[in-house]
């Protein structure tokens, strides 16, 4: 009998190490599932706004004034998304100090490799 495998019954895998605490303002529910799903991924650990993180990811596709103005004294940096069609928005979040916007594409796409990159 050889040595135990990953995968093989009674044998768990080894633990993943937390990369960062990820916060996300994302009232979208499929879409902040399919962000959470890939921030997992990649070794992140995604928690609610206000939690400790240390990455702020706000959704900025409805009601991006509100979501802008709340993040704003979050004391952490942001990361935008908006709808690709809302150039406005993307202007607005960056002249509120965002150090990254993105299209909400673009965000599903490289999720795990845009919030690497800020951290």
């Amino acid at each position: 009998m050889g040595p135990p495998r990953v995968g093989a019954p009674g044998v768990q895998p080894p633990p993943i190490s937390v990369v960062a605490r990820v916060s996300l303002l994302c009232p979208d529910l499929l879409f902040g599932s399919k962000l959470q799903g890939a921030l997992e991924a990649a070794g992140h650990e995604p928690v609610a706004p206000g939690e400790d993180a240390e990455l702020l990811v706000v959704d900025l596709t409805d009601d991006a004034d509100a979501r802008i103005e709340a993040s704003a004294s979050a004391g952490l940096p942001r990361l935008g998304f908006y709808s690709h069609v809302e150039q406005d928005v993307r202007r607005r979040a960056e002249a509120a100090g965002f150090e990254r916007v993105v299209p909400r594409s673009r965000m599903a796409r490289e999720a795990a490799a845009l919030v690497d990159a800020m951290l």
